[in-house]
């Protein structure tokens, strides 16, 4: 008899620990068996790149989460129309995340160059900086393509910092991303510039309006990320109060612009270098410098001055420090876009080139899905009516791969296409299709849901 209550004990402790396992362990998206997709410039047909897309691997122990990822997306990267020759590639990672991570009692942490975070699709998160900056001894910009280098070389600080949002946006693809050397990564929210609401890019005019999610301003935003001091990061909208009461609304990063015409001193006041004076090509905002942090104590819906708050989320119901993808009323990033310009947490670099404790891999199951599964997702199929082109667009992160049929009224199947996890839409050609009404059923392994739309043909 106590053999038999000794058993069942452990069965519960076990499920226990698997129904509260670490959001950190068991976010990632996961995938072995497909490849991603690129665009080059002036052709609108994504091409395979024959590399696998999201992490191929998770593993974990007592203290960290080991993530092992191509750095590949599987929304399709590019094009690039700045003259970036570069193309995503394979960057063979494994990145030790720590599932404890702790608020950094000292001197905070400055975000750098490079690699400071990872998306759960295994892409890099960079912060505000483009390694572009300002020489004062030229009167020019330095470092970076097509400048000289800056004093000290690429690693020294500079008085005035070039951001890489607004100064790079001709080179992002539409998924607000783009390469360095091949180390395809983003600064900002991961979703496609044609769902901001004032659009900011025309770039998605010819290629997928595609992203790692979609901005709901109605439901707490995904987790997206991972810093590399261990927190979470969040999309764009989250719970007003710190508790999780007040309602859904837009988070807010607590930086603005200076009032500032003479670029001779920063936030601080303290005494620097000067800078180019505010112009049309030098416009406000082009320089990380030209922020400043107003603390908003009354206002929970505000963040700190990491880009972040500790608050009660979805997947952390007693609470956790969290970073958010700040943009503003019109979907647009705002500085600091995600972490920065410090880490709340104690951070180091998270790459590395082997496992040297022992593990237990995550296996990834397909996620339950309930019968309201499509209407959380918040699809849209347009245009409705449509003439050539038909598109499904999700308004959610897509954690399970949905199917999707076209079907003639009769339920003849004509054509049928998948919405992969970490994307977002899919397309019909229907140009070879009569007029008429036909149907688009969305399906998991378990439920479905049917749309109708109209074909017009002159």
């Amino acid at each position: 008899m106590k053999k038999i209550i000794y058993l069942f004990a452990l069965c519960a402790f076990v499920l226990s620990a698997e129904a509260q396992l670490n959001p950190a362990i068991s976010s990632w998206l996961q995938n072995t068996t497909e490849t991603g997709t690129y665009y080059v410039n002036g052709n609108s047909t994504a091409i395979d790149n024959g590399i696998l897309y999201n992490c191929q691997k998770v593993e974990y122990s007592a203290e960290f989460v080991y993530v092992t990822a191509t750095g590949i997306p599987a929304y399709p990267t590019g094009p690039f129309n700045d003259g970036n020759p570069s193309q995503a590639t394979n960057q063979n990672g494994i990145y030790k995340i720590p599932l404890n991570p702790i608020k950094n009692e000292g001197t905070p942490i400055a975000t750098t160059g490079g690699n400071i975070g990872l998306f759960i699709n295994g892409v890099a998160l960079f912060d505000y900086r483009d390694g572009v900056a300002w020489n004062p001894n030229t009167n020019a910009l330095c470092g970076g393509p097509g400048n000289p280098p800056c004093p000290g070389g690429p690693a020294a600080k500079q008085d005035w910092n070039r951001d890489a949002i607004p100064a790079e946006r001709a080179g992002f693809d539409c998924s607000k991303a783009h390469p360095a050397m091949g180390n395809y990564h983003h600064h900002q929210n991961p979703s496609a510039f044609k769902l901001d609401k004032e659009v900011v890019s025309e770039i998605c005019n010819l290629y997928d309006a595609d992203g790692l999610y979609a901005i709901d301003e109605e439901k707490h935003s995904p987790l997206i990320g991972f810093a590399y001091d261990g927190f979470p990061i969040y999309g764009a909208y989250g719970y007003k109060n710190a508790d999780g009461t007040g309602g859904i609304t837009r988070i807010k990063s607590g930086y603005s612009l200076r009032d500032i015409t003479k670029r001779t001193t920063h936030a601080d006041g303290s005494t620097v270098s000067n800078g180019p004076d505010v112009n049309a090509t030098y416009f406000l905002g082009y320089f990380r410098e030209d922020y400043e942090f107003i603390s908003h104590p009354d206002e929970p819906d505000y963040l700190d001055e990491h880009n972040g708050r500790f608050c009660v989320t979805p997947e952390y119901p007693e609470g956790t420090y969290a970073y958010f993808a700040t943009v503003d009323e019109n979907w647009n990033s705002t500085y600091p876009y995600v972490v920065g310009p410090t880490f709340y947490g104690v951070s180091t670099n998270r790459k590395v080139t082997s496992i040297a404790e022992q593990t237990t891999v995550y296996t990834t199951e397909t996620t339950s899905v309930s019968d309201d599964y499509f209407e959380k997702l918040n699809l849209t199929v347009f245009p409705n009516p449509s003439t050539d082109l038909l598109a499904v667009q999700v308004n959610e992160l897509v954690g399970n791969q949905i199917k999707i049929e076209l079907l003639d009224l009769s339920g003849k199947l004509l054509n049928s296409k998948v919405i992969n996890s970490g994307s977002t839409i899919s397309y019909f050609d229907t140009q070879t299709l009569y007029g008429g009404v036909y149907l688009v059923k969305l399906s998991t392994d378990k439920y479905s849901t049917t749309r109708k739309v109209i074909l017009v043909k002159e």
